[in-house]
C-alpha cells in the first residue's frame, strides 16, 4: 500500500492522463500551455496513502486486533506465541506482516550502487529527473521506466543480457 501498487498505481494515473493530453491534438482539441507538476501529484499520492493507512488502522482496531509493532519471532511454546522485543503474546490466530525492504549493494561491490535508489526511493522523488536510468526488466522497473518517460524525464532502461 505504502511504496507499491496503491501510489505505483496513482503514477500510473498520472502518466495516461499525460498521454492522453499528448493525443489530444489528434481529435481537435488545443491544448497549449499544458504543464505537469511533479510536487503536486506527490503530495496528493502521499496524502491519498495516508488516508488509507489511517483507514486499514482504524478497520483492525474496529475487529479489535491489536497491533504490536517491532521486531518478532515465534517461540516454542506450546501455544501460538510471538516474542517482540522480550515480550511474549500468545493468541489463537498471529500474523506477521514482515515489510521488505531492499537490499542495496555496496559500493566496493557495484561501484556507484550508493548514487542509485531503489523502486521504493521512486515515491521519495520530489521533482521529476530530468534523465533516470533504471536497472532491471522486471514488471516494477518497467512500470517505473514507461511512468518517468512519460512524464517527461529522458529515460532508460539497463537490462542484462547472458554473453554468449
Amino acid at each position: 500500500v505504502n511504496v507499491g501498487c496503491v501510489p505505483k498505481k496513482v503514477m500510473w494515473n498520472t502518466a495516461v492522463h499525460a498521454e492522453f493530453i499528448h493525443d489530444h491534438a489528434d481529435y481537435g482539441f488545443e491544448t497549449p500551455g499544458v504543464k505537469f507538476n511533479w510536487r503536486t501529484i506527490k503530495e496528493k499520492r502521499d496524502a491519498y496513502v495516508r488516508r488509507l493507512n489511517e483507514i486499514y488502522e482504524s478497520n483492525v482496531k474496529k475487529a479489535h486486533i491489536d497491533i504490536i509493532r517491532g521486531y518478532g519471532k515465534f517461540t516454542d511454546d506450546p501455544e501460538p506465541t510471538i516474542e517482540v522485543e522480550g515480550k511474549k503474546y500468545t493468541a489463537p490466530h498471529i500474523l506477521i506482516a514482515t515489510g521488505g525492504r531492499p537490499a542495496v549493494p555496496l559500493d566496493s561491490e557495484i561501484p556507484g550502487a550508493s548514487l542509485g535508489i531503489t523502486s521504493d526511493g521512486f515515491f521519495d522523488l520530489e521533482e521529476l529527473p530530468r534523465r533516470s536510468v533504471i536497472v532491471g526488466a522486471g514488471y516494477i522497473a518497467v512500470e517505473i521506466a514507461g511512468i518517468l518517460s512519460t512524464l517527461g524525464s529522458k529515460s532508460s532502461l539497463l537490462i542484462r543480457q547472458d554473453k554468449v
